[in-house]
């Protein structure tokens, strides 16, 4: 589902698969939990959070009761609400889901499992969210290393631990660190993904960030306006992600001087925001 259109046109099939699931199965069969969880994930990916969380509770209650607390699957739903807490900020509550989840995953995969590296990486961005870089740190550094010994060097996933290290870095002023780690991310997500993929996006948004803060205003400018670009083309104009990718270029202006031209950005982003905050 890269473009905006794709996702109504998933969101019928997910919600009759859910039905029929339902109806064939009882409410309780663990398939009813994965469809439940697949229409979560497709809310989740709209920003559409007050709609996600009591289908991915009921997913989690369902694996639980039929498969067992310690499940490999309910690791991942335990991760996936984690995330969903996570993006609205609620950090104390999805703290407990993250640590879960990583355990569950290291005593029922192993150490080097790829749901070990997700759940390692799910803590890590709590951390880094709430400023505990030194905590955040070998978390990042492991969850890459798992991720670039079982997927390979240039999956979708490696760039994301890429990202999120290189965002560590770049909040601790650590830029010279910081920025080969941001390039190559961008790398592997254009070949892996295409141009137009959101990941793009927020690689191209994270290495314009580095730039501007350096100073370097000409690197920084094509690469805001490249991510936004992607971002309403991939997510549709009110996306909370587009809200980020509007105001990255508002700042760029206002440091500038560019009164006139942050301004409608800066409007925009806020606009965006709390049309999505209405929702919640």
């Amino acid at each position: 589902m890269r473009k905006a259109y794709s996702y109504a046109e998933a969101e019928p099939l997910f919600k009759r698969s859910l039905a029929i699931s339902e109806k064939a199965l009882g409410p309780e069969h663990p398939n009813v939990a994965t469809s439940l969880n697949n229409l979560a994930l497709l809310y989740y990916v709209q920003g559409r959070y007050a709609e996600a969380e009591p289908l991915s509770k009921r997913s989690l209650a369902i694996q639980e009761k039929a498969l067992g607390p310690e499940h490999p699957d309910v690791g991942a739903s335990l991760d996936n609400l984690a995330r969903l807490y996570r993006t609205q900020g609620r950090y104390a509550e999805a703290e407990p889901l993250s640590k879960r989840s990583l355990a569950i995953s290291e005593k029922a995969l192993g150490p080097e499992h790829r749901n070990v590296a997700t759940s390692l990486n799910g803590l890590g961005t709590l951390y880094y969210s709430k400023g505990r870089y030194a905590e955040a740190e070998p978390l990042f550094k492991r969850s890459l290393a798992i991720r670039e010994k079982t997927l390979g060097p240039e999956h979708p996933d490696v760039a994301v631990s890429l990202n999120n290290l290189a965002r560590l870095y770049y909040a601790q002023g650590r830029y010279a660190e910081a920025e080969p780690l941001s390039k190559r991310s961008l790398a592997i997500s254009e070949k892996a993904l295409g141009p137009e993929h959101p990941d793009v996006g927020a690689s191209l948004d994270n290495l314009a960030e580095l730039y501007r803060t350096q100073g370097q205003y000409e690197k920084a400018e094509p690469l805001y306006q490249r991510a936004l670009a992607i971002r309403e083309k991939a997510l549709g104009p009110e996306h909370p992600d587009v809200a980020a990718g509007l105001n990255n270029p508002a700042e760029l202006h206002r440091t500038q001087g560019r009164y006139a031209e942050a301004k409608p950005l800066y409007q925009r982003s806020l606009a965006i925001r709390e049309k999505a905050l209405g929702r919640l």
